[in-house]
């Protein structure tokens, strides 16, 4: 069974407070998954954020009720079903939407909803949001992850339209952006004619005993890196280093994973899409356009 939406908790929520006993927020997300069965698996599926997603449906749906006075907070992150949450329920037993919830306000016109005009006269702008089953923090999180996956398209595409000693300084670049470095380490890109298969290598302390070796391979997108290749990586590696990093903007192929994961050095493999999402965590050939601030209520703060 699919998780409900926000606007599914709803019900469920007014139910589980049907008693009329003030029940504490942590409670509460706990008795309407246990009511609407959510399972063990989607307790635990995540937001980007970090939050718990059912509890955020969950919460949403308590706040759109509190919004419409379908539910009363008598202290601190408590609720309590109120007369007009009661009567809510009794008219849509089998389910409450967020067009159900005009009921409850002046007009049957949900404050968060009504048309907002730009300051232009002439222009007419509808800033009503539009019908999902997701929640507002879903919605963006949605977005944003839209927004990465299309800059991660086309990162990979401008890495490939580079020159391979391009690709192997972005590589670097990189991994010193990721921490690999150290106080007063430094990073070289080898010489291409003299590499010996060694595309980069980084001195994790100032004297360069602990250091990061890695080979960087700027193939077609839709290609695949082959045992072969991370053999020969290897064995560039032997009497240099314990490990390294292979980083391609295409994909490895089964044999490769797997022998990297049984070969004698420790060699951590990088894929087109792994990279895209590192660059894109780091800040390495992306830049920030614009920041997203999500606020909610200080409990804290009104105590």
């Amino acid at each position: 069974m699919s998780m409900p939406t926000w606007q599914q908790f709803m019900a469920p929520v007014l139910r589980v407070l049907l008693d009329g006993r003030p029940i504490r927020r942590r409670e509460l997300y706990e008795l309407v998954a246990d009511a609407v069965r959510i399972s063990e698996e989607q307790r635990a599926e995540l937001l980007s954020s970090g939050q718990v997603k059912f509890e955020n449906r969950i919460g949403w749906a308590t706040s759109y009720l509190n919004r419409v006075g379908a539910l009363d907070r008598p202290q601190r992150a408590t609720y309590q079903i109120t007369d007009q949450g009661r009567g809510l329920l009794a008219r849509h037993p089998d389910g409450i939407e967020e067009r159900h919830l005009g009921e409850l306000t002046p007009g049957g016109v949900l404050e968060w909803r009504q048309p907002r005009r730009a300051a232009t006269p002439e222009v007419d702008v509808d800033l009503a949001p539009v019908e999902t089953e997701l929640d507002p923090v879903e919605q963006v999180s949605e977005g944003i992850a839209r927004i990465q996956a299309d800059v991660a398209a086309d990162l990979l595409a401008r890495l490939h339209a580079q020159a391979p000693t391009f690709f192997e300084k972005v590589v670097v670049d990189l991994l010193v952006a990721m921490g690999y470095g150290g106080a007063g380490g430094r990073e070289t890109v080898t010489q291409a004619s003299n590499d010996g298969g060694i595309d980069g290598v980084i001195d994790q302390d100032a004297l360069g005993l602990n250091r990061v070796y890695v080979q960087a391979k700027r193939y077609a997108l839709d290609s695949s890196v082959g045992r072969p290749e991370v053999q020969a990586f290897v064995g560039a590696l032997s009497g240099r280093a314990d490990g390294g990093v292979f980083i391609t903007t295409a994909r490895f192929s089964s044999g490769a994973q797997e022998y990297a994961r049984t070969a004698h050095s420790r060699i951590i493999l990088i894929d087109g899409a792994r990279l895209a999402s590192l660059m894109i965590r780091y800040g390495v050939g992306v830049q920030v356009k614009q920041t997203l601030h999500i606020v909610e209520v200080d409990e804290d703060f009104f105590e």
